[in-house]
């Protein structure tokens, strides 16, 4: 069976989830698909891509996704289907990632954060709902962090305030092994990384999902395969996360149920250097959440964008909140 069917399957039924105002029982709404624009641009002599889905009448700020370093500006458009009738949807292929262009490793998460904020200025966006994925959590952060103003509210995943010690390890290695072009035993690794050892807990799709990883990697081309170990490179050599004041906007953290590779303990970390933030798990689901369950995720990031409820929503923990303030709130005896 094909990968895309396979994660188009056990998908929660729309009445299942109260609905969102705007939006029709299947997601969508009458009307709602508006025309889809592709735009290459350059910063700092660099050539990157974003895709941009229309609407006429938001409900919102446009939505900016920022995914992880194993997805491209066209990862999302399954999620679409729910955030198009919301508003605008905004993706894109940062220097060094997807068909952007390559990205020396000297140039860190601070270039990155910088030409995301280029990108806003050239598309004429004053802020933004930004949703942010693993690695792309760490540029999406380090943006928020110095451009605090484009930011109306902020959406972490599968985000951590240090990389793993045992996944630092294994770039190292892979880099060697990209040289060798040994492309198919560090999809494998990769692939045992990003998704839930065997016995963790249910994961939705996790054959099917792992092998989309495999296939992704494996099947690099050898452009691809320079992308990928310089983007490793960049890694090991630029802080992955700065202690630096964030913005205090509306954010919500979130990981997988039974993320091992960003654990929810790390997920509460990152909520807790928020000005003031909910957390909460996706159930039945591990590092790779929006993924494994799109349309329950697509529903959480529309209902968190047009600052819908998130408590008693059958697919994830009750929401907790923590961060900075709270922690204040508490020394001082105010906290509830």
């Amino acid at each position: 069976m094909p990968i895309d069917t396979v994660l188009a399957q056990e998908q929660t039924p729309p009445d299942a989830r109260p609905r969102i105002p705007g939006q029709a029982a299947d997601g969508g709404s009458p009307g709602a698909d508006g025309p889809v624009e592709e735009r290459d641009l350059t910063f700092d002599g660099f050539r990157y891509t974003c895709r941009i889905t229309h609407h006429g009448e938001p409900l919102t700020e446009p939505m900016l996704v920022l995914g992880g370093s194993s997805q491209d500006r066209h990862s999302w458009v399954r999620h679409e289907k729910w955030l198009a009738p919301l508003g605008q949807v905004i993706t894109v292929d940062l220097p060094g990632y997807g068909t952007a262009d390559f990205l020396p490793a000297h140039y860190g998460i601070d270039f990155l954060a910088a030409t995301v904020r280029h990108l806003l200025t050239e598309l004429g966006v004053p802020r933004v709902n930004l949703i942010a994925a693993c690695y792309g959590g760490a540029v999406g952060m380090r943006f928020a962090q110095h451009y605090p103003d484009l930011v109306a509210r902020l959406m972490l995943v599968g985000m951590t305030t240090r990389i793993p010690a045992d996944y630092a390890v294994a770039m190292e290695r892979w880099a060697v092994m990209i040289d060798r072009g040994e492309t198919e035993t560090i999809a494998r690794e990769l692939a045992d990384h990003f998704m839930s050892p065997p016995g963790t807990g249910r994961v939705r799709k996790h054959a099917a999902v792992s092998r989309l990883v495999y296939q992704q990697i494996a099947g690099q081309t050898p452009e691809q395969l320079s992308k990928s170990a310089e983007h490793n490179t960049r890694l090991m050599r630029h802080e992955w996360y700065r202690p630096e004041p964030v913005p205090a906007v509306p954010s919500l953290v979130v990981t997988g149920e039974h993320d091992t590779l960003c654990t929810p303990g790390m997920g509460r970390e990152v909520a807790a250097t928020l000005p003031e933030a909910r957390f909460l798990t996706v159930d039945e689901t591990d590092h790779l959440a929006p993924v494994e369950r799109i349309a329950e995720f697509s529903d959480l990031m529309a209902r968190f964008c047009t600052d819908q409820p998130l408590d008693e929503l059958p697919y994830s923990s009750r929401p907790e909140t923590l961060g900075t303030a709270i922690a204040a709130d508490r020394c001082a005896g105010t906290a509830p």
